[in-house]
């Protein structure tokens, strides 16, 4: 005789979605509570370019000005819970947004470091590598511009070229992403 066992009565069934565990519940607040302290540490600028509502903006406003570290936690608290109860969607975009921003600025500025550390160390061969990957570099300044760096550098002077020849090579990053240094080519 086999007989199916019907589910105690109190147990969901399978195809039943179960409410989310006290653990991920506590996963939750505590990521609302990191974003309300992400919050109220960024400048008032850029706080005030990002999609929060009234009551939140308010919050965050008044727990910037807390300077007690037990009544802070608390503001804190009392901001992720109506970080729970409101939209975040559209503020952890924004926030993705400007960190996005930052790392491609990051990047560009890396980029020019590393063509700038290149054409000095490599001369000739590097500024030939440079220019065979972009045609709209003005040749002679930026000759010019290595052999005074190169000149400043071995006289132990300040590196006012080797700036000029970073601000350019970061210009020209941001007309048209420059290529990726060789590591080989020094």
């Amino acid at each position: 005789m086999n007989r199916k066992r019907s589910p105690a009565p109190d147990q969901p069934d399978d195809d039943e979605e179960l409410p989310p565990s006290k653990s991920q519940l506590k996963r939750e607040a505590r990521e609302k509570f990191d974003l309300g302290r992400e919050l109220c540490e960024l400048p008032e600028k850029v706080l005030l370019t990002l999609p929060l509502e009234d009551r939140v903006l308010q919050a965050v406003q008044f727990t910037r000005s807390v300077r007690s570290n037990v009544a802070r936690k608390r503001e804190l608290g009392f901001l992720a819970k109506l970080l729970r109860s409101a939209d975040v969607a559209p503020v952890l975009e924004a926030l993705e947004a400007r960190q996005t921003a930052a790392r491609s600025m990051n990047a560009r500025h890396h980029r020019a470091e590393a063509w700038r550390d290149l054409l000095l160390a490599g001369g000739n061969t590097a500024l030939e590598l440079l220019l065979a990957q972009r045609q709209d570099v003005d040749v002679p300044a930026l000759r010019q511009l290595v052999r005074n760096a190169q000149a400043e550098a071995s006289r132990n002077k300040p590196p006012a070229s080797a700036r000029k020849l970073f601000r350019m090579l970061r210009d020209l990053d941001e007309t048209s992403t420059l290529p990726a240094p060789p590591a080989n080519a020094a």
